[in-house]
């Protein structure tokens, strides 16, 4: 099993892996790019989000700035609004419903690190290289919630339609 699908699986994971990193990379600097660009420029930003979220759904709209870790285990439905300073960290899947919005520094966090400080704690491995696992569990958002601004939601979180967080 790679250390992605282990990540997905919500399984003990490398997050240092090279796969992942090049994955996180990509996802980052898009993030940079995005928030960049001003609100007129619309067509640049909706070509950058469709790379950094392809899952997001249609008529949405990310005020930015967005912080994501990977952008492709983000699903939203249509309709999703989020004001600024959107964070998820998507390690595990995030699903979101349609009519969604989030206010202000909103952080929707799926990793979580184990409990035990043997497997919390970094190890040096043999090359000299640093080991530190850590897993994530999915969140779920209902349909037609409000998420109010500086909300942290956390892994293995289910949030029911018309929610008010």
């Amino acid at each position: 099993m790679t250390e992605f699908e282990k990540m997905l699986a919500g399984e003990l994971y490398n997050p240092a892996d090279d796969k992942l990193y090049t994955v996180r990379t990509i996802a980052h600097r898009l993030c940079q790019e995005y928030n960049k660009l001003y609100d007129t420029e619309e067509e640049e930003r909706g070509r950058v989000m469709r790379q950094l979220i392809p899952q997001l759904g249609e008529d949405s709209y990310i005020q930015g700035p967005i912080y994501v870790d990977y952008g492709m285990n983000i699903v939203t439905g249509k309709n999703f609004y989020a004001n600024f300073n959107l964070t998820i960290l998507d390690v595990c899947p995030v699903y979101i419903g349609d009519n969604v919005m989030c206010g202000n520094n909103v952080s929707i966090l799926t990793p979580m690190h184990p409990m035990k400080w043997q497997e919390r704690n970094a190890k040096i491995m043999p090359d000299g290289s640093t080991l530190q696992l850590e897993y994530a569990k999915p969140i779920h958002i209902g349909s037609n919630c409000w998420i109010a601004g500086n909300v942290t939601i956390i892994g293995g979180v289910n949030i029911g339609d018309g929610c008010v967080i």
